[in-house]
């Protein structure tokens, strides 16, 4: 068994769960490497020295596999598995869409937390981390079943601080807004790699994988004794979720 923290990072196949699980082997923790892709969920295990599990968090046994894998100690749970699905109004939505988006990121994000809680108890001051989205905090046209689903993920967040507390374990959320990441507008807009570019268009520095992985290594080392409830990351380039500067030269 190994001497060193363990870290769970569910949807690390790739994007900014591959960064998150990069980052914190690098700062020292023994990692399991999770996502539903096998081979890119063994090619980022082995690139960190860590530990590649076939995970799908939408299926009761993938997750009942993952927790018995874990054990009885676990340090830090990272909660990256979502994504958004397509971008039309609610009055032409794919409610199977939805119906997954909210599977993903709500039912998925509470099951692998509910299974490896007790891990996290049994650590000195576990940690979980949900990376959420400035969707969960401001709607926009287009974005019903993405903002809804992020808006329930951040409600499952809160609740479960208050019914933690007088545990050690702390609860965090990252909400990205505008980030550069491998896979997410492309499977946001069904492989169209012209529709995925036209979210960055103009927009000179938006926020890459690693600057998230960066806040949550930064939330994981805080003294046991402080929580990060929320931390809203944006670029520079995007003042609110409806405002983003765009160069028009």
């Amino acid at each position: 068994m190994s001497t060193r923290p363990t870290a769970v990072v569910t949807g690390a196949s790739g994007g900014i769960g591959a960064a998150c699980a990069r980052r914190l082997a690098q700062d020292g923790y023994d990692v399991w490497v999770t996502a539903r892709r096998a081979e890119r969920v063994e090619q980022v295990a082995q690139e960190i020295g860590g530990r590649a599990l076939v995970v799908d968090v939408t299926s009761p046994g993938d997750v009942a596999r993952l927790a018995e894998a874990v054990g009885e100690r676990l340090d830090v749970l990272v909660n990256n598995a979502g994504g958004a699905l397509g971008l039309d109004p609610v009055a032409s939505a794919d409610l199977d869409e939805w119906r997954a988006m909210y599977e993903t990121n709500v039912i998925g994000t509470a099951a692998v937390t509910k299974a490896l809680l007790p891990a996290l108890t049994t650590a000195d001051h576990g940690t979980i981390v949900v990376i959420g989205s400035t969707a969960g905090l401001v709607a926009y046209e287009g974005g019903g079943g993405y903002c809804a689903a992020k808006f329930a993920e951040r409600a499952v967040v809160d609740t479960l601080r208050l019914e933690l507390s007088g545990t050690d374990v702390r609860i965090s959320e990252i909400a990205p807004g505008m980030v550069r990441s491998e896979g997410f507008s492309r499977t946001r807009f069904h492989g169209d790699e012209k529709a995925a570019a036209k979210v960055y268009a103009g927009v000179a520095e938006p926020l890459v994988e690693d600057d998230i992985a960066e806040c949550v290594a930064w939330v994981a080392a805080r003294p046991r004794h402080v929580n990060i409830d929320r931390m809203v990351v944006r670029p520079v380039a995007q003042a609110a979720q409806h405002k983003v500067h765009r160069s028009t030269g």
